[in-house]
């Protein structure tokens, strides 16, 4: 890492340290949350008193749980590019300090904060910005490096390379070493700790393997050919994990046989796989991906403090309650994605989009427009509209796009920015990825604005006017 980053997240521990009370504001994805209990449990080995507040988004009608009174008021995956609320709502640059890994945007007033882009640290989310201030706090902190690593998964900070790099990679190590994660190169696939194999490659798509992803029962026969055994001496099916290390070998070596055989690059097929081995075997809680997912399950159905309490450790009452969150949030998305692909979406010049109204929750539709674009256009980004359950008048943007379009320079952060701020709105988000909060009579100026700044972004990569 480099000094002044070193010299940033010692400086925000010192000034964590000499707080008398501590107020978390975070995010409810999985991030957020991770993020925040890495924090909390940090300040409570400190002897700091402290407290959580989670928000879906730091908009003006969310500042309003942000209390006005002494304690130091930490943001930890958001506030950098709200700065200008901050300011509003009258917090001085003495009572603020930013966790966060989105750009920065700056608002006249010097917030202190911690934030791996300036110094190039893109793949660094705020739950491995809390990890590194929580070290700094507390080295015993380490056995805190999952929820790090979870936190990392969850923002796909690691899906580009299909592993970990700069602080994000020391982070992983550290917790390595320390005895608290497992790293391996496995198949990339998601659900390999708790569903069988011919169920992981039939819900995977990176890659996409003609003749078997998108079909569970052409997986299972492509599976059953080579001979490998998937079922356990009791007859259950093994789940990937299980499966002896032979028969994976046998198996990838098929996968990348198919892959050649349609002209399909192979080089994603492998890659880490990060697994907590302190976890119950077969438990969503053992990979990091999987428990990033419940997690967003929980964030994403307003039981953020349920996730934070699992990160805690509670594997009673509240992982129970996640679980019944995590089939409820599966079956929702499974009906998002096909509502999707039925109705089918607008194609504009560098667009495509699709109105949802209310028929589903606000905070699911980004994650339905991930998994649909790799069934559409995968050149065009996608744009899902929906509508706030709590605000008819404000529509929410969804906005993902792929790492190809991303090399290409597409740009949907710096897209939702100016779309949203043109049209009475506000977002934010990463490059791949990105939301925004809009009036709903300005919903199609903000689409039509967006595809004209991704023209541009295609024609001359950077910043860009509408």
């Amino acid at each position: 890492m480099m000094m002044g980053f070193r010299e940033d997240v010692a400086g925000a521990a010192a000034a964590i340290r000499a707080a008398d009370e501590v107020t978390i504001v975070s995010h409810i994805d999985a991030d957020g949350i991770a993020a925040e209990a890495i924090l909390g449990q940090a300040l409570d080995r400190a002897g700091v008193r402290n407290r959580s507040v989670f928000v879906r988004q730091l908009e003006p009608v969310a500042m309003r749980h942000v209390p006005k009174d002494a304690s130091l008021k930490v943001f930890t995956d958001l506030g950098a590019g709200q700065q200008n609320l901050l300011v509003e709502h009258d917090l001085s640059s003495e009572e603020v300090l930013i966790l966060d890994h989105h750009v920065s945007q700056p608002a006249g007033r010097d917030y202190r904060q911690v934030n791996g882009l300036p110094y190039g640290h893109t793949r660094l989310s705020a739950a491995g910005v809390s990890y590194l201030v929580a070290r700094d706090l507390d080295p015993s902190c380490v056995d805190l490096s999952p929820l790090a690593v979870v936190g990392n998964v969850g923002d796909m900070m690691a899906r580009t390379d299909l592993q970990m790099v700069g602080p994000a990679r020391e982070i992983l190590e550290e917790g390595n070493r320390a005895g608290y994660i497992d790293l391996a190169r496995d198949l990339n696939c998601y659900g390999i700790s708790t569903r069988p194999a011919h169920v992981c490659l039939a819900f995977g798509d990176d890659p996409f393997i003609p003749g078997i992803s998108g079909n569970p029962t052409l997986a299972l026969s492509f599976l059953q050919h080579l001979g490998v055994p998937l079922q356990s001496p009791g007859g259950g099916w093994m789940v990937w994990e299980e499966i002896p290390f032979d028969g994976k070998r046998r198996i990838v070596s098929a996968l990348a046989q198919q892959l050649v055989l349609h002209g399909r690059d192979t080089s994603r097929l492998i890659g880490e796989v990060y697994l907590f081995p302190h976890e119950a075997a077969r438990s969503p809680l053992r990979n990091a991906s999987e428990y990033a997912t419940v997690l967003n399950a929980c964030g994403r159905w307003a039981k953020p403090l349920v996730g934070s309490r699992i990160c805690r450790g509670d594997r009673g009452t509240a992982y129970r309650e996640a679980e019944h969150m995590l089939t409820h949030h599966r079956g929702m998305i499974r009906e998002l994605l096909q509502f999707i692909l039925d109705r089918g979406v607008t194609e504009l010049s560098h667009l495509q989009y699709i109105h949802v109204g209310d028929r589903f929750p606000d905070t699911i539709i980004g994650i339905g427009a991930g998994m649909a674009l790799s069934k559409l256009n995968p050149k065009k980004p996608i744009l899902i509209l929906g509508q706030m359950a709590d605000d008819p008048l404000i529509s929410k943007a969804s906005l993902r796009t792929t790492d190809e379009m991303v090399r290409r320079g597409v740009d949907l952060q710096q897209v939702v920015v100016t779309a949203s701020a043109k049209n009475g709105g506000s977002g934010g988000g990463h490059r791949i990825a990105a939301g925004a909060y809009i009036p709903k009579e300005a919903e199609e100026r903000f689409v039509h604005c967006a595809n004209r700044l991704l023209a541009r972004q295609y024609a001359h990569p950077g910043p860009g006017h509408c």
